[in-house]
């Protein structure tokens, strides 16, 4: 029998190893850019077409390479950062594992022009599919630029299991942002299909992060700073009040280099424990310096992931601080008595003639025991004391309130009648003839022909509104109510582009939005439904719902948006309503498709017969 282990082309291999390394345009964004900043950069641009299906290209002014390294940086395993095993644990470059070039040259059109300090020409190399076209002095800027032309070009099947463009973009924004919090003293630049995206000045990271997220940032951001002799933790976390209700804005960086880590994410959500509710997620951006001996980052191609020796002591660290500098910046509760403006320093008192004692003129001969007939007719004794205020008569009835009734023949027939589950439309009395009663402005209690039901106000309107939304999605026909004053909303780049997806289906719904600008819309009016709630909350909250909905229930883009929109607009819990709105709100309830399904699932209503009341009575 022949032998049947051959060993696999350069280019076959290359493909293979592409699979793991690029993924989409954005994993080829961030190995360009790490690249750069590699090269000793502070200047570095990112020009993107077609979110990157059809170019990425990558300018920087650092060290530029000679001919041979510009031939030699496209091969596998070919790296200037290490030259030895041992050179795995003192890594402090980006890139070590020498794949990317090789990975990316595989798969798309690659054409590379770079230039060193002391050389007059530089070099111009074209490569497609792993296969060198042309290789030729130049003319070119001191640096490098790389452009990568129609990824996945020479494997279709990978191109077509890439996304939308505005979701591609917004992975691309999200490697990008990682990269330029990391280096906020490097110049940024991003621009997609001819639009500038971000332009980013060298700064400290407190305007990086402003620059980045928006203005609102610059008094949400609480600093951090711990120096130890295991690590140094520097950066900032937000103010519990702007927590969100998804993860994405929590970046953890470990020598300059973005790392996803659970276990560390736990210290500092521990340390805003009775902060924040158990939904809510603290923004954060913080910095690990630790001796890379110390860690291994030689765990996944992608490098985020990292290995510690310690691994309890940085979690304890982390939450300490954390914990910290929020009671430090006055974030958690806390009681000063030695303090300026504490309460006795507010109160300035009285000379001890100068107080008058207080007064209550009262009846003694009030008895609120008597009948009616027997009471005399009189002021109420504790409305009016030594201040002179108005008397008011006691009110008639006041005792009733305190009557037990004794009327339980009326409901004995009802005694021997089955339990109901699910309450029948024709059970639920006409308008006019409902008794109605709001409990702990929470729960509305409707008497009903077998006993009385209990319904779930914000379950109630949140089922409500969310068919109704997507029947208007459906049909486009939202209805708008347009604004006096229309609103500017500033949002990050991602959301940007997440709403610039979303358009389509969020005008179906009512809203009247225009771009204006980079990164702001104007909204010049809302749902019909929702005009009560401000713009830009309303905005922020309908994405931030979204994604959200889109990380954890994996919905339907319209079904998504129908949920997020219904649960930001419905009225919530502690809402006081009036007898019409009570009953309003069992109408269009009852009209529903699935009026006792709300949206996580649970039940609208509770009802209780008259036999679980006699029952509770009796026992």
């Amino acid at each position: 029998m022949s032998d049947i282990i051959q060993l696999l082309p350069d280019a076959v291999a290359n493909q293979i190893a592409a699979g793991e390394v690029v993924q989409r345009p954005a994993s080829a964004v961030k190995e360009l850019v790490e690249n750069a900043i590699d090269a000793g950069a502070d200047k570095i641009q990112l020009i993107i077409k077609d979110a990157g299906k059809s170019l990425i290209q990558v300018i920087d002014n650092g060290c530029g390479m000679s001919l041979t390294d510009a031939r030699m940086c496209f091969e596998r395993h070919a790296t200037s950062k290490i030259r030895k095993a041992d050179d795995l644990f003192a890594i402090r470059t980006m890139g070590f594992r020498g794949e990317a070039m090789a990975s990316i040259a595989a798969i798309a059109q690659v054409e590379l022009k770079t230039r060193r300090h002391e050389d007059e020409l530089g070099s111009c190399i074209t490569i497609e599919g792993s296969e060198v076209i042309s290789q030729e002095p130049c003319s070119a800027n001191t640096g490098s630029s790389i452009a990568v032309k129609n990824l996945f070009y020479n494997t279709p099947a990978r191109r077509n299991f890439l996304k939308s463009n505005p979701v591609e973009m917004r992975h691309i924004i999200d490697e990008f942002q990682r990269v330029a919090l990391a280096n906020p003293q490097i110049f940024f630049t991003l621009h997609h299909d001819s639009q500038e995206v971000y332009h980013l000045p060298g700064t400290t990271l407190k305007q990086r992060i402003v620059h980045l997220f928006g203005n609102n940032y610059n008094q949400r951001l609480v600093p951090v700073e711990e120096d130890t002799t295991i690590i140094k933790l520097r950066g900032f976390v937000g103010k519990p009040e702007f927590a969100r209700k998804t993860r994405g804005e929590q970046f953890f960086f470990v020598n300059n280099r973005f790392i996803r880590d659970s276990y560390l994410n736990h210290a500092v959500t521990t340390a805003f424990e009775e902060l924040l509710p158990d939904d809510c997620f603290p923004f954060y951006v913080l910095f690990i310096d630790i001796d890379p001996s110390k860690i291994d980052i030689n765990v996944h191609p992608t490098k985020t992931e990292i290995k510690y020796q310690d691994e309890k002591a940085i979690y304890a660290i982390i939450r300490s601080a954390v914990k910290r500098s929020l009671g430090r910046y006055n974030i958690t509760p806390s009681l000063d008595f030695d303090q300026e403006n504490s309460i006795e320093h507010l109160i300035t008192p009285k000379p001890l003639e100068e107080i008058i004692a207080p007064t209550i003129s009262f009846n003694p001969n009030f008895n609120p025991f008597a009948n009616k007939e027997e009471r005399p007719k009189q002021e109420h004794p504790f409305l009016r004391d030594s201040g002179g205020y108005k008397k008011d008569s006691i009110p008639q009835n006041w005792d009733t309130l305190y009557e037990i009734s004794k009327k339980e023949t009326l409901f004995q027939h009802e005694i021997h009648e089955e339990k109901t589950i699910a309450v029948d439309e024709q059970d639920v009395s006409k308008p006019s003839e409902r008794q109605l009663f709001q409990i702990h402005n929470r729960f509305i209690l409707s008497q009903i022909k077998s006993g009385f039901m209990l319904i779930n106000q914000q379950a109630a309107h949140e089922r409500i509104l969310y068919e109704r939304f997507l029947l208007q999605l459906q049909n486009h026909s939202g209805v708008s109510q347009q604004s006096l004053f229309p609103q500017s909303v500033t949002l990050n780049g991602s959301d940007f582009e997440l709403l610039r997806e979303l358009l389509p289906d969020i005008r179906a719904l009512g809203f009247d939005i225009r771009e204006f600008g980079k990164n702001t819309v104007v909204v010049e009016g809302v749902p019909a439904e929702l005009n009560n709630v401000g713009e830009h909350e309303l905005l922020e909250h309908l994405l931030e719902g979204f994604k959200n909905n889109m990380a954890i229930l994996k919905l339907d883009k319209r079904d998504n948006l129908a949920r997020s929109l219904a649960r930001n607009g419905a009225i919530k819990t502690g809402i006081k309503l009036s007898l019409e709105e009570m009953n309003q709100l069992i109408d269009q309830l009852f009209a529903c498709e699935s009026p006792n399904q709300a949206l996580n699932g649970k039940p609208v209503i509770s009802t209780f017969t008259m036999n679980e009341l006699v029952e509770r009575f009796e026992k």
